[in-house]
């Protein structure tokens, strides 16, 4: 596993989001911000870091690890820490998009959107979304009647990466292309400033990742989240 993205959670949270993690996070192993998010991840699948990352996942409950399938983190059993669930996701990849539609009218989410934000993710389940979440933006959305019924934005970053995340439209909004226009909106803003976008969906969303591919994503690897208790 050499490539940045076959270990991006570890790869942020060591870098570019190590602002982000909390206070008992070490070089062993490191939890995310509960508020921000539940990324957990550890330096390699030594006892010693196993042991760092259960401590850590049980002093922070709810915490998910991100792993690319089939490499030696992907199934780890962490000491005391229960297992809810493993999903298989797809990590999808652009470094350019097809042509799109017009561009949309959209705003910066600000503090003050937080609880309109969480209660579309509530909703919509585009992943996982805390409170804080929009610390790892910006979050771009569109409102209608000051209602949010769309929004989008950014999560992980590592060097030469940043990560589409958040994408979700109110059910009632759904079919005016939105979520297309949010995403090419924030894919477009990483890619210009250098850096390729990725994102991870849901393997066994099929019209999700035809979504994505029509945006010009392209599947790079297979990755397991595991949700601990």
């Amino acid at each position: 596993m050499t490539h940045p993205l076959d270990r991006a959670v570890w790869n942020a949270l060591t870098t570019r989001l190590s602002g982000f993690v909390t206070a008992d996070s070490d070089d062993r192993a490191v939890r995310i911000d509960p508020e921000v998010g539940v990324f957990l991840s550890g330096a390699d699948a030594t006892p010693e870091s196993l042991a760092a990352m259960a401590a850590l996942a049980l002093a922070h409950p709810g915490a998910g690890m991100v792993e690319a399938t089939g490499g030696p983190m992907a199934e780890l059993d962490l000491p005391g820490v229960g297992v809810v669930d493993r999903i298989p996701l797809v990590q999808m990849v652009a470094t350019a998009l097809t042509p799109g539609g017009p561009d949309l009218a959209f705003e910066i989410l600000t503090e003050a959107d937080v609880p309109d934000m969480l209660a579309l993710a509530t909703l919509t389940r585009p992943g996982p979304f805390r409170s804080a979440t929009r610390r790892l933006g910006p979050f771009i959305g569109i409102k209608q009647d000051g209602r949010l019924v769309a929004m989008a934005g950014r999560r992980l970053r590592v060097d030469g990466f940043t990560e589409l995340s958040g994408v979700c439209t109110h059910p009632d909004w759904r079919g005016r292309g939105y979520a297309a226009g949010l995403s090419r909106a924030v894919a477009g803003t990483i890619l210009a400033s250098g850096e390729q976008v990725f994102l991870h969906a849901f393997a066994a969303h099929d019209a999700t990742l035809a979504f994505y591919r029509s945006l010009g994503f392209e599947a790079r690897i297979g990755m397991t989240y595991t949700l601990f208790n």
